[in-house]
Formats: C-alpha cells, sequence, structure tokens
C-alpha cells in the first residue's frame, strides 16, 4: 500500500514550520523564515522545498492541517473589513460601554480600545423582544430595509447583526438577514442568532462583529492559499486549527472565522495532549517558547483546559488574568492560554533607572537577532543564549542559518554589560534569569491562578527556546519532570496532526436544575445534538467517524460567571440533574476553594456540545522517526551556569546519541530546537523519542 501523508503548517512570527508525518510513520520537516506580507507563499515554497528534498510529489499527501494567526494579526493591526452593525435602538454604544472591567485597575491614563466599528456605521431598529422570547414592539420590515440600505449607502464590506434577546427568539434577525440577502446578496454578514445564541449583550454583540470584521480578510486569505497549493500540484483537503483545539474545514473557517483567531497556538497543545495519553501524564502543564512569545497551558485528567471566552487584540497577557478588558471580547470556546512578550528575538535593553529589562519588544523574523547578522542591532535573549554557550556559536536549523557569535557579543557587551558595569556571561545570564521569570508568571497564570500546585504536573516543553529554558523554569517552581517531544521546535505543526475535526454549539438555557423541566432541556439537547450530527455528515463523519460530547454551563443562583461541567450519556432526568449539582460543586471548589451548602440552587445557564469527527485510518503512530538528525560524532563546549557553576565543559549531544541515563550538564542539540540539562539534572530518550528530564 502506497504511503501517503498529512502535512502539519504553523505560521509563527518569525518562523513557519511544516511537518510531513506518513502513514508508514516518518516524518519531514521543514522551518523556514515567514513571508511577513504574504503567509501563504510561505507554505507553498516550504511545502515546494520538502518535495525537493524528499523527492516526493503534491499527490501524496491527503490533508494540509494549517495554524494561521491571520485573523488575529487582521484585529491587533486593526486591518479588518469596514463593517457595519445593525442593532436594537437604545443599544448602539454597547460596543463602546463594554463591560466597564479594566485590565489595570488604578491607571487612570487608561484607555479603551476603540470600537471595531465606528458610531456612524452602527444603525438602530425599533423592535424589543423580552428575554424570554416574547415579541413586544414587532420589527417594521420598511425599518429593517432603511438600516440596510443606510449601511449599504456607506459602502461597508460586511454586516453584523445583533438584536436585544435574539438568542430566545430570532425573528427580527431573521427578517434583517433576509433583507441583506436581497439586497446585497454576495455581501459578508455575521447574525448573532447564527453565530452566538447566548446571554450577555456586550460578549455577543462583539463575537458578532469580530466574526463580520475578519470575514473578507480570511476568505481572502483562504482563497490565495487554495490558489498557491492548486497551481503547486497539491490538491490536499485543507483543515483550520480553530481556538479550542479542534479542526475544522476552510468552507467553515471563512464562514465563522472567530473560530479560528487564536488558531496558531492551539497546535502544540493538543500534541501535548495526546503524547502525555501515551506516556500515562494525567497532569501536564505545557510550554511553547518561539521566537517572539511564550504560551503556557494545562492538560488535566487527559483534557485540555478550555476558557469559554477571551480577549482578542488586548496585547500580550502578563501576569493576572483576574483584570480583564484591554481587547476585544470573543465568546468562544478556546484553549485557556496564558501569554507572555518573551521569545528568543525579545530585546534586551536597560530602562531608565538602570534596570535590566527583556521584552515584550521583539525583532521578529527581520531584521531578527544581533546573530543573525541580517541588520539586527538590539541585542535579544538569542544573542544571549549564544553568548551564554547554550545555543550553537556557529548555526541554528541544522546549519542553514549562519550565526555571527562575535557581533553579537560586541553588540551585548557594548550596549548591556558595560553600562551595567558587569561581565559580559554575567550579563547575558541575568538576561536569561529575567526573561525565565516572565515565563514563570505565565505557568502560573494556568496553574496557581486557577487552584493548582503546579509541583503536581510535568512540564511539557517545546517551540524552538522552550527546552532551552524549561529546566530552569521548572526547578523554580518545584516541577520535578520536563519532557521534550521529538521535532520540539516544530511542535505546534506537529501536534496539528493529532487533533479531530470539531465543532462547538451552545444555547442559553436558563433554568434552575431543582425546578427546571428537565425533559424540556434533554429536547435541547437533541435539537444541538442533530445539528452537530448533519454538519458532521456533510463534511463525510457519519456513524463510528462522528462523536458528541455534551457540557453545562452552570452557577449558583445570582452569580454573574459560570463554570463548565462534562456532561455524561444519559437520559437527563433526576439522576443527572443531581449529577451535575455535585460536578458544579466540586469544580467549584477547585477553582475557587469553596463550595455552597447543599441547599444553595444551581443554576443551569446554557447548553452546550461538541461534536467530532474522527478520521479514518491509522492515526499518528506511537512513536516516529523524524527526517532531520544531527550527524557527526558528540562534541563539546563550555556553558554557563550562574555563579555558583560558573563555566563547565558541556557535552554536545544529538537525541539519538541519548541511549541511556546521562547526567548534566548536557546540551542536546537539534535540528530544530536545542535542550539544555543543568548540572545535577539526568536525561534520557523513552521508547517513543522523547526526552525526559528528571531534576
Amino acid at each position: 500500500m502506497p504511503v501517503t501523508y498529512r502535512a502539519g503548517v504553523d505560521i509563527g512570527g518569525t518562523f513557519t514550520d511544516i511537518v510531513l508525518l506518513g502513514s508508514d510513520g516518518s516524518v519531514h520537516t521543514k522551518k523556514i523564515s515567514s513571508s511577513v506580507g504574504n503567509y501563504a507563499q510561505a507554505i507553498v515554497d516550504g511545502l515546494s522545498e520538502v518535495f525537493a528534498e524528499t523527492g516526493l510529489g503534491g499527490s501524496v499527501i491527503d490533508e494540509i492541517r494549517h495554524g494561521t494567526t491571520v485573523a488575529s494579526n487582521a484585529i491587533l493591526e486593526h486591518k479588518g473589513a469596514r463593517v457595519g452593525l445593525i442593532t436594537t435602538k437604545g443599544f448602539r454604544d454597547v460596543l463602546e460601554i463594554r463591560t466597564l472591567r479594566m485590565p489595570k485597575l488604578y491607571d487612570i491614563g487608561w484607555t479603551k480600545p476603540e470600537p471595531l466599528v465606528e458610531r456612524y456605521l452602527r444603525k438602530v431598529v425599533d423592535e424589543r423582544i423580552d428575554h424570554r422570547g416574547h415579541v413586544e414592539r414587532p420589527l417594521d420590515r420598511s425599518d429593517a430595509e432603511r438600516a440596510v440600505d443606510a449601511l449599504l449607502a456607506e459602502k461597508v464590506e460586511a454586516i453584523a447583526v445583533c438584536l436585544l434577546n435574539s438568542f430566545a427568539n430570532p425573528v427580527h434577525e431573521a427578517m434583517l438577514k433576509e433583507v441583506i440577502e436581497r439586497k446585497a446578496p454576495h455581501l459578508p454578514k455575521s447574525l448573532s442568532f447564527e453565530v452566538l445564541p447566548e446571554i450577555k449583550e456586550y460578549e455577543r454583540t462583539s463575537t458578532t462583529v469580530i466574526n463580520a470584521y475578519v470575514m473578507p480578510i480570511v476568505a481572502t486569505y483562504l482563497r490565495a492559499l487554495r490558489k498557491g497549493l492548486d497551481a503547486g500540484g497539491i490538491p490536499a483537503r485543507l483543515l483550520l486549527m480553530q481556538s479550542n483545539g479542534g479542526l475544522t474545514t476552510d468552507a467553515a473557517a471563512a464562514e465563522r472565522p472567530m473560530n479560528i483567531i487564536e488558531s496558531g497556538p492551539a497546535g502544540g497543545v493538543v500534541g501535548a495532549q495526546a503524547l502525555a495519553r501515551t506516556k500515562g501524564l494525567d497532569k501536564i502543564i505545557t510550554f511553547d517558547m518561539g521566537g517572539t512569545t511564550a504560551k503556557a497551558s494545562m492538560v488535566e485528567h487527559g483534557e485540555v483546559a478550555r476558557a469559554q471566552e477571551y480577549a482578542v487584540g488586548a496585547g500580550i497577557m502578563i501576569g493576572s488574568r483576574l483584570l480583564t478588558g484591554a481587547g476585544y471580547t470573543l465568546k468562544v470556546p478556546a484553549i485557556d492560554l496564558a501569554e507572555v512578550g518573551a521569545g528568543g528575538g525579545s530585546h534586551v535593553w536597560i530602562d531608565g533607572g538602570g534596570a535590566l529589562q527583556a521584552g515584550p519588544e521583539s525583532a521578529g523574523a527581520s531584521p531578527g537577532p544581533v546573530c543573525y547578522d541580517q541588520g539586527g542591532t538590539v541585542p535579544t535573549i538569542t544573542d544571549a543564549n549564544v553568548l551564554l554557550g547554550y545555543i550553537n556559536p556557529a548555526h541554528l536549523v541544522g546549519g542553514a542559518l549562519k550565526l555571527n557569535a562575535d557581533k553579537a557579543r560586541a553588540v551585548f557587551a557594548e550596549k548591556i554589560a558595560k553600562p551595567l558595569d558587569m561581565p559580559l556571561e554575567r550579563a547575558a545570564y541575568g538576561a536569561h534569569l529575567i526573561v525565565a521569570s516572565n515565563m514563570i508568571r505565565a505557568i502560573k497564570a494556568v496553574s496557581t491562578e486557577r487552584g493548582r500546585d503546579p509541583r503536581d504536573f510535568a512540564l511539557f516543553a517545546f517551540g524552538g527556546n522552550g527546552p532551552l529554558f524549561a529546566a530552569g523554569m521548572a526547578a523554580s517552581l518545584g516541577i520535578n519532570r520536563i519532557v521534550v517531544p521529538p521535532s520540539a521546535g516544530l511542535f505546534s505543526s506537529f501536534g496539528l496532526l493529532y487533533a479531530d475535526v470539531e465543532h462547538h454549539y451552545a444555547r442559553t438555557f436558563r433554568r434552575l436544575l431543582r425546578q427546571a423541566d428537565l425533559g424540556e432541556i434533554g429536547t435541547a439537547w437533541a435539537a444541538l445534538a442533530k445539528q452537530a450530527g448533519d454538519q458532521l455528515a456533510s463534511e463525510g463523519f457519519i456513524g463510528a467517524n462522528a462523536r458528541l460530547r455534551r457540557s453545562a454551563a452552570l452557577h449558583y443562583k445570582g452569580q454573574s460567571y459560570e463554570l463548565t461541567v462534562p456532561v455524561p450519556d444519559g437520559p437527563i432526568d433526576a439522576h443527572m440533574a443531581k449529577h451535575l449539582e455535585q460536578a458544579f460543586a466540586e469544580e467549584h471548589e477547585r477553582m475557587y476553594g469553596h463550595r455552597a451548602g447543599p441547599d444553595e440552587p444551581v443554576e443551569l445557564v446554557a447548553i452546550q456540545l461538541v461534536g467530532a469527527g474522527l478520521r479514518e485510518g491509522p492515526g499518528v503512530p506511537q512513536s516516529v522517526a523524524p527526517s532531520r538528525r544531527n550527524g557527526g560524532k558528540s562534541t563539546s563546549r563550555k556553558a554557563y551556569f550562574g555563579d555558583e557553576s560558573g563555566w563547565l565543559e558541556t557535552p554536545v549531544l544529538s537525541r539519538a546519541d541519548l541511549d541511556g541515563p546521562r547526567r548534566g550538564p548536557l546540551i542536546v542539540e537539534e535540528y530544530d530546537s536545542t535542550c539544555v540539562v543543568p548540572p545535577g539534572a539526568r536525561a534520557e530518550r523513552d521508547a517513543a523519542g522523547n526526552i525526559v528530564v528528571t531534576l
């Protein structure tokens, strides 16, 4: 039987990573600089280079699985579509009033970000539906047509519609949809009853608007990518990673681009989840450090931690996430990530008080760190790690990227060590420690701030720089086990290959569990199940290849925020209602440290369902054989491990050379990443090819 391949493609701020996985377990990888002007071009060029190196052709690829930042970049750079919004009279300014949450509690100079829809493009219609779905004031068709005509006259590129309480009765939004389709049949539109039929007015409006704002951008990008792949002789099916960790088709992504806003970081977490299951690791913290940012997430009992909403365009999250409101709220399920501006390209600088700082500004792909010798003049963390002996001073990416260590040394000495009046290696090590402490804040944000003790977890480190920093951070947090997967520097691409197609559905359904008509709740869940089943069937997933999972959003009566718990299979009866109350109380205690008494009523806020499409044929193999191995004999070089250990002659191995337990200091050097094992730690390679470091 001929070998077929799946391709995982992840675009980062510095590199575009490509992984080809064969049905026989073979792996081919490629890392090239991201083409910032046209991200789709880097994918086509990168695949062409892989074909040239391996002798393969585009016809052997079954699927291309892609994580992209094109939607989030459009929001960050305010380069989305010109959107018009139609809403209920009296609610024109919901986008500006927001929820009155502030990311900096005592900063009176903080200003809210500009709404994605300017006020003159926000039109109102005179209608009213109450929270139970009863029509109090019908929408006049002439009023609906007037609002649509006004936006069309302004030459809007997309229209968003969000009317009060439309989640309870969408009749008026449906009328507006029909008017838009009749007057402008090809204009992109986003209606809240289709996008997010849930309570909370700002969150629903913001999500509906964001969906409309990025629709034309994402559709144009996906068309260009499809055209480039076809021209390159690669007719493979294209699947996009969603923020929630599931895959979706390119057609569905063009219709609901809100689901792929945080597409980029999700792949690595999904891959870590799959490998943790094969190793029998019940609790892991994922740590992904690339060239621009570092991200942390949590996998507990085999399940990825998900947030039910998050802010996009808020810049880089640092510290506590209890203070929110900086960006634009998106109420869709997403992998619960904490992010800091810490990567290999992070600038190292001295502030006005004479203190050493690292990030959040980054050298990016161009000009890159000073050692890349591409015109960079500001010292970076990668330069510091070259000076410390952690990174090969001659080259990166298996020799494809030559380094100028002397230039990095000269710039770091002039701009950092000399002003601080300290030896070069101490200044570089200080920068290394500062960026590590920034990243520890991200790990605490997904562990201690969620009521979890990081000492109970293993640290799963990947990304080009993750394995380099992992041991030092783990020691600070009391974590004693680190896992570095194969192809760690390209693992976000690799993780895409583990994901399933997923569609997430939710509906507001507020009922006190002890007083609810349980049959009515069961019927509502059955309706969501039919919707999910029909969507999966249209994509070819039927029978055993279609899997449905239920969950419920609950809170104690009177609370404003809810927690989500899984709902097992079975009828919605008194036994299930009691189970949900108990599951919610346990999650509340785990998250907040306490639970209410047994007499406190629990309210169901929303019913949720995930429809997953499982791929036929062989899955991801238990072990993989990366195509790129560092050849040659083991070498050594001096590396600096702080004042206590100083400079030590450190063996430099490839992963393949790690054929038994080895004591640190040790450096495992690979095509796509470098793993630093400090003095006193032990490293070994397991049967699946992972490097396991024990502190």
